[in-house]
């Protein structure tokens, strides 16, 4: 009887854990329905990429949340990307929650169906198309380089073999490695060379780059992200200076999994429907203007 007890247990134990990961405890036919039958939606995004996305420190955990134990509510987080998905989330009629993989584990696709939906600032390249879908774009920004204060470099010129950090797996990486494939842009968004000789410092994301500079780190001198990170170094008094002129633009959009278990086909299509309604109404320029104080929700050249 003992080992029939605990037999019985493991199964329960199993059927929760598919249960939690969007897997055989739904009886819906797509990954739209699965959200629905549940009672919330799981986007992964940075809590390190302020003003995107970060955490709320004054913010703490709704007792009646529906979110998943190792997942983060809606008032534990902060920030643009963070108010996009709440919004895909009142549109859906679900709850946000947040997980928080690495980058590179979700620009790698193949989810594993551990979450739903990345609303994380992700550029629409060629190569991530391959292995993810993305809804229409949210909102554009343009990449440039902050340079340490103390350096002396004034210009993108002055980086010739120097080093240069940059989030792993980003398009910021990838140009900097003069990685043209990976970086997946057309050239009319792409307005500046990379310098020569430059030594590539990979860490996990782009903004902790600028908090290295701020610790006093030396090993690179420079950092290539969005402008509104760096702005929002600059605001928060880091010793950065930004460098005139974007090296390129970006089309940022929600990301799918082409490997969900569970088709994403209806999901993305009321992702869709939401982002060129919050554009006719202005709501995606109202929380660009809060959280940039610009509005970037309008594409280049318009």
């Amino acid at each position: 009887m003992k080992k029939l007890l605990t037999l019985a247990s493991l199964l329960v134990a199993v059927s929760l854990v598919l249960t939690a990961c969007g897997g055989g405890g739904s009886s819906a036919s797509d990954l739209l329905g699965a959200i629905e039958e549940r009672g919330y939606v799981l986007v992964s995004t940075d809590p390190n990429y302020a003003p995107q996305s970060f955490l709320n420190t004054e913010g703490s955990r709704p007792s009646d949340t529906k979110c998943p134990g190792d997942a983060l509510t809606t008032a534990e987080m902060q920030g643009f990307d963070v108010d996009v998905a709440k919004a895909v989330g009142e549109y859906l009629g679900v709850e946000t929650c947040f997980a928080t993989p690495s980058w590179d584990a979700i620009t790698a696709g193949n989810w594993a169906d551990k979450w739903d939906v990345s609303v994380g600032s992700m550029t629409i390249t060629t190569a991530r198309q391959k292995i993810l879908d993305f809804s229409v774009p949210y909102y554009y920004t343009p990449a440039v380089v902050a340079v340490a204060a103390d350096s002396g470099i004034t210009s993108l010129d002055g980086l010739s073999g120097q080093a240069v950090c940059a989030g792993a797996s980003t398009t910021y990486e990838f140009w900097l490695n003069n990685d043209m494939e990976g970086l997946g842009l057309p050239e009319s968004s792409i307005y500046a060379e990379v310098p020569a000789d430059v030594t590539v410092v990979p860490l996990e994301t782009d903004q902790e780059c600028a908090q290295a500079i701020a610790a006093g780190r030396t090993d690179f001198v420079a950092y290539v992200t969005s402008e509104t990170v760096v702005d929002a170094n600059l605001a928060a008094g880091m010793p950065v200076v930004k460098l005139d002129g974007a090296v390129y633009s970006e089309d940022l959009a929600a990301a799918f999994d082409k490997g969900s278990t569970l088709d994403t086909t209806s999901l993305r299509a009321k992702v869709d429907e939401l982002f060129t309604a919050m554009h006719s109404d202005g709501r995606l320029s109202a929380l660009s203007n809060q959280w940039f104080e610009i509005d970037l929700t309008q594409a280049p050249n318009q």
